[in-house]
């Protein structure tokens, strides 16, 4: 079990790991296995109880949603749920109106949506913590819990060599970038095309990082980056709202970049497989049937004979959303072990 070492994060807002240097992310990560022990001791710790927080879901989500609020009835708090349809955010009120509101009631918010602009307008202007549970540009509580996933399988971080196929231009890409540069470690995006690399001046910022740390950030189009990895990282290449013109030249150009059992037998014997998900791995569901009628393929960034394989750790993954997120309200919150 991590000692956990005195830092404080009160009031702090969790909006991107950009935010944060190697030691609060590691105090996160060590403050996550002691919770997540706790948990599975059956150790009842409330420290937050009579807080509240509010959950703003501009985007659906089922960990998301489902991390936060069993996380934040562990620590004794409620919640408050607004889905796309439950609050005025950005149409008949303003984000800087809405986080006075809430600020009025809850003692902390999360939000998940569009734009970073939008929870960073939020943090300018709430007086309480704000957390950022997914933008189009940031996922920051998943890369800790992908973080924690990758100690307890494979252990310190430091050095680790990750590779992520596919589109890396948002959330996830630059999350992994900025998350590799600040700890030590290796992280390569592979894509077919410029195109679907990270922004450019974010590239630059996290190769400063990276030097600091010992760590490195490639560009590459060549599958023989898999060579060696430690981790294989790959998410959806489309989404739900995006017209199917951007589906059929997604999925033409990224088909070569599809994890399988051939590419994951480049990464090393130990390599661990890694998606934030949901995945369309096989036709269980009405969107990769959708896949399947309009353009014939019956698996697309993964298939399912990885995705199922002794190598994944999605659903570990999955769980740790729940712990780390915990980590992350109990910290800033004020919550002391």
């Amino acid at each position: 079990m991590p000692i956990i070492k005195d830092m404080d994060l009160k009031g702090r807002d969790f909006l991107t790991l950009c935010d944060f240097n190697r030691d609060e992310i590691e105090y996160l990560l060590d403050l996550s296995s002691k919770l997540k022990k706790m948990k599975k001791d059956g150790v009842i710790w409330e420290p937050l109880k009579g807080k509240n927080i509010a959950l703003i879901f501009e985007k659906t989500s089922t960990r998301t949603r489902c991390s936060f609020e069993v996380a934040a009835h562990d620590l004794g708090m409620g919640t408050t749920y607004l889905d796309p349809s439950g609050s005025q955010i950005g149409m008949k009120e303003s984000i800087a109106d809405t986080a006075r509101v809430l600020t009025t009631m809850y003692d902390g918010i999360e939000y998940r949506g569009f734009g970073q602009e939008i929870v960073r307008a939020l943090a300018d202007n709430a007086d309480v913590p704000v957390w950022n549970g997914l933008t189009n540009e940031f996922h920051p509580t998943q890369l800790l819990a992908d973080m924690l996933t990758i100690r307890e399988k494979l252990g310190d971080l430091k050095g680790k060599r990750v590779v992520y196929f596919g589109d890396a231009r948002y959330n996830m890409g630059n999350s992994w970038m900025v998350a590799a540069s600040k700890m030590g470690m290796h992280f390569t995006a592979c894509a077919p095309d410029d195109k679907y690399f990270p922004d450019e001046d974010l590239q630059e910022k996290c190769r400063i990082w990276a030097q600091e740390s010992g760590g490195s950030i490639t560009m590459s189009k060549e599958l023989s980056a898999a060579d060696g990895a430690d981790v294989i990282y790959t998410d959806v290449w489309v989404s739900m709202g995006e017209p199917y013109e951007k589906w059929e030249d997604r999925i033409k150009d990224l088909m070569p970049y599809q994890v399988d059992s051939k590419l994951m037998k480049r990464a090393a014997d130990h390599a661990v497989f890694m998606h934030c998900l949901p995945s369309f791995h096989d036709l269980e569901t009405g969107m990769a049937r959708d896949l399947h009628e309009r353009f014939g393929i019956t698996e697309m960034e993964v298939t399912d004979e990885v995705f199922q394989s002794e190598q994944s750790v999605v659903f570990e993954e999955a769980e740790n959303r729940m712990h780390t997120i915990k980590a992350v309200m109990a910290a800033t919150l004020g919550a002391v072990l």
